[in-house]
């Protein structure tokens, strides 16, 4: 009998023990727990931020007109370069070949214009005697001394030696031009001659040689690239690609600073000076080329490192400041507790237009803020909550100015205090645990 009443205190004690703590559970209140920053003073930098290219300002593409061998090579890597330098050579013996084959023909041609000059003197000599005989048969055909055959005869042999002069004034023409063309051949063939030795455009520093010695260069569909030669790398340039979005906010002479992975610690100056107008989109999004120019004295910077920049637009100092997550806090009630608190507070307009309390409906319309009459949204207006010191959630209708993607300038204080150091609500999350709820210690967030 005892140990049977000893299982019935058991049993009871454990039932007791249930009950009480199904009441704990079900009767606790929903308590949240807050996340806070401090509303602060402090300077906002609004920069438009760019990823580029560190580029030369001008870098020249140095290739070949002929097709042949690399003979020779007089420039590598990193060499300085003058203008008019050789910097290589290729092998000229089909060249020199066919400069020999132009000036042969050019004195065969020349030979054919004498020997035509000389045949037109002939011409000419025979043709005068004929005159000559002409004439004067024509004088003695008239007394009768000279038949008229013999007249005849005289007048033909006139007619075909001026003829034979026709025809060798024709020859030495020929001959005549094709000294000229012979001629140009030669210059053509002393051109390419020449262009087996390839020289430096500008001065400069040769920043890539894609030709090895003994390789063979083909010119004839387009000029292959034997060196890439960089003008001036002491003034350089940064080629970015800026959002369609900032590119108003940038304008051509705004100072700029960037980095570089080389050196992540220092940070690089820099101008704007030109914005092309030229755009390139990738998968819909439409990019425009910002120019930014720089002095490298030291040459640290090298062409084609990854630079990092940003542009400043805008900077508000010494202003009351928020964070950006205060911003998109929205508390957990629903439309009517939402627009009591509202109205407890004084934002009517909210209240009217927002019932919902969205984050999109809790930006503010009208320059007034309040104005019953105004309700087209506006971007700068939003609302903060602060946690007042008996934990209540207090909403503060403000006019946000610029921001720094992590902190936003409150421009102006529309409704409600906030004043550096007060506490803002940036996220809650919840301990309430129900039925088919979460386990005992975890958190619901909000």
């Amino acid at each position: 009998m005892k140990l049977i009443r000893n299982k019935w205190l058991l049993s009871l004690t454990a039932i007791g023990l249930v009950v009480l703590l199904a009441a704990f559970t079900f009767g606790r209140k929903d308590q949240a727990q807050y996340f806070t920053a401090k509303a602060q003073t402090g300077t906002i930098n609004d920069v438009v931020q760019a990823t580029g290219t560190i580029n030369a300002v001008t870098t020249v593409q140095v290739g070949s007109q002929a097709s042949g061998t690399i003979s020779k090579l007089n420039a590598d890597f990193n060499s300085r370069v003058k203008k008019g330098e050789v910097i290589a050579l290729l092998d000229p013996s089909l060249f020199q070949g066919a400069v020999l084959q132009a000036e042969a023909d050019l004195q065969n041609a020349r030979a054919i214009l004498a020997s035509a000059q000389a045949d037109l003197t002939k011409a000419e000599a025979s043709a005068a005697q004929t005159k000559a005989d002409y004439a004067r048969n024509a004088a003695l055909v008239k007394d009768g001394v000279v038949s008229a055959q013999q007249f005849d005869l005289a007048k033909a042999s006139a007619d075909s030696n001026n003829a034979a002069v026709a025809a060798a004034q024709a020859q030495v023409k020929q001959a005549a031009a094709q000294v000229n063309l012979k001629a140009a051949a030669v210059q053509v063939a002393k051109t390419n001659l020449d262009h087996t030795i390839i020289r430096s455009p500008i001065d400069g520093i040769v920043v890539a040689r894609n030709v090895d010695v003994g390789q063979t260069v083909a010119a004839s569909l387009q000029a292959p690239t034997l060196f890439n030669i960089a003008q001036d790398l002491t003034k350089m340039q940064v080629d970015t690609q800026t959002d369609e979005s900032d590119v108003g906010n940038i304008k051509v002479g705004q100072e700029t600073t960037f980095t570089v992975d080389a050196y992540p610690n220092q940070a690089f100056r820099g101008k704007v000076v030109q914005i092309r107008l030229n755009p390139t989109t990738v998968q819909n999004v439409v990019t425009y080329d910002t120019v930014i120019a720089f002095d490298n004295p030291q040459m640290k910077l090298f062409p084609g490192m990854t630079a990092y920049v940003s542009v400043p637009v805008a900077t508000a100092q010494n202003v009351l400041e928020v964070p950006n997550t205060a911003l998109r806090f929205k508390p957990d009630m629903k439309p009517e507790q939402l627009r009591a608190v509202y109205e407890k507070y004084g934002i009517h307009q909210l209240s009217s237009a927002a019932p919902s309390g969205s984050a999109s409906a809790s930006k503010a319309a009208s320059g007034s803020s309040l104005n019953a009459a105004a309700h087209v949204p506006r971007h700068d207006v939003s609302v903060v909550w602060k946690l007042a010191g008996d934990k209540s959630l207090q909403p503060v209708l403000v006019r946000t100015g610029i921001t720094d993607h992590t902190d936003t300038e409150v421009a102006q204080l529309l409704k409600g205090s906030l004043q550096p150091g007060d506490e803002l609500i940036t996220g809650a999350v919840s301990t309430t645990q129900k039925s088919g709820g979460l386990a005992p210690g975890m958190t619901r967030m909000r």
